[in-house]
C-alpha cells in the first residue's frame, strides 16, 4: 500500500529505514532514517527509548582528605537510550500534562526511586552523566517536512549504544492531541566476531580473564625480545 493509499484510513503513516542496528568489529555508531506521511496539518515527534535498566548514582564526599562515596540513590527501570526528534519545541505544541503522560522530554522521564530519597540533585546527576555519554539527546533532533505530507529523521546511535529491544513511537500532534501514532520495535545487537568476543566473554568470564591475561603476557613479552634485539 502506498503512503497515499494508506493515508485515507490514517493520518500518519510511518516506518524506519532498519530494524536492526548491527554492532560489529569497529562500530563507531550509526544513524537510523525515520520517515511517514501525514494527512493534514499537525506537528510531528519521534521517541526512542532503549532498554530499561538500574542505576546507582552515587555522590562523593571529602572526609579527612580522602574522597569517599558518602550517598547513593537507587533508580529502578529507567531507558538505557533515549531520544527525541520533532518538527519544533515539543513544549510550543504539547503542555505539560500531554508530555508527562508519554514521558516525553527528559524532564518528564519517569525516574523511580528503589533506594534512598528523591532528590533532584540526583535526578539531574544521573541526566547529566547520560547526556556525556550520548545516550540521552539534551537538544532534540529536527523532523524536516518534504512538502506539505512526507516527513523524515535521522537519530544516532553511539557506538557505546546498549544492546536490546528498543522501541520506537512517532507521534502526530494537532491543537495539543495526538491525533495519529505509530509504534515499531528496534533491535540493537552484536554480531559477528564481536557477538562471539561478547558471549565468550560473559558466559565463560573466568576464560575470558585468563586469555586476556595470557595475551598481554605474550604481547608484552613480544615487544620486549624486539626492543631487545634493536
Amino acid at each position: 500500500m502506498s503512503f497515499k493509499n494508506a493515508l485515507k484510513a490514517e493520518p500518519l503513516v510511518a516506518d524506519i529505514s532498519t530494524h536492526l542496528i548491527a554492532i560489529t568489529t569497529g562500530f563507531s555508531g550509526d544513524k537510523l532514517l525515520l520517515f511517514g506521511a501525514v494527512d493534514g496539518e499537525g506537528d510531528i515527534v519521534i521517541i526512542i527509548r532503549g532498554p530499561t535498566s538500574d542505576t546507582i548514582v552515587r555522590k562523593k564526599e571529602q572526609i579527612l582528605g580522602i574522597w569517599v562515596n558518602r550517598h547513593s540513590v537507587a533508580y529502578q527501570n529507567i531507558p538505557s537510550f533515549y531520544s527525541i526528534a520533532s518538527t519544533k519545541p515539543v513544549i510550543e505544541f504539547m503542555n505539560e500534562s500531554l508530555r508527562r503522560q508519554y514521558q516525553i522530554g527528559l524532564d518528564q522521564i519517569n525516574l523511580n526511586v528503589t533506594e534512598g530519597e528523591q532528590d533532584i540533585e540526583f535526578q539531574k546527576a544521573l541526566l547529566r552523566n547520560k547526556e556525556k555519554k550520548n545516550l540521552y539527546l539534551a537538544e532534540p533532533a529536527k523532523v524536516i517536512f518534504l512538502g506539505n505530507q512526507l516527513f523524515r529523521a535521522e537519530v544516532f546511535f553511539p557506538s557505546n549504544v546498549p544492546t536490546g529491544n528498543y522501541l520506537v513511537d512517532v507521534m502526530l500532534v494537532r491543537n495539543n492531541e495526538i491525533v495519529g501514532a505509530f509504534s515499531t520495535p528496534l533491535f540493537v545487537s552484536k554480531v559477528g566476531f564481536s557477538a562471539a568476543v561478547y558471549d565468550w566473554a560473559h558466559q565463560q568470564s573466568a576464560l575470558y580473564g585468563i586469555a586476556s591475561i595470557i595475551i598481554a603476557v605474550c604481547a608484552g613479552s613480544i615487544s620486549y625480545f624486539i626492543f631487545r634485539r634493536k
